[in-house]
């Protein structure tokens, strides 16, 4: 009797599965870069444009899709 063999399951990528969330349409979205520290030497501007998350570019998306095989839940 011959045993069937499933294929290995693949591994999420820890990180990324905590750093973005996926939209209701797909897309991914992340928390803006460079709002930690060091945000005296930022004007107004960049501080009020980069509050809250942004979405990712496709390239960018396409990379993230990789490290997150099944999902996010």
């Amino acid at each position: 009797m011959r045993l069937r063999r499933e294929m290995p399951k693949l591994k999420t990528k820890s990180g990324a599965k905590k750093r973005f969330k996926l939209t209701a349409s797909g897309k991914i979205k992340a928390g803006v870069a460079g709002k930690r520290h060091r945000l005296l030497s930022h004007n107004a501007k960049y501080i009020r444009q980069n509050r809250g998350t942004k979405v990712m570019s496709a390239s960018d998306a396409k990379i993230i899709k990789i490290f997150l095989p099944y999902g996010l839940s």
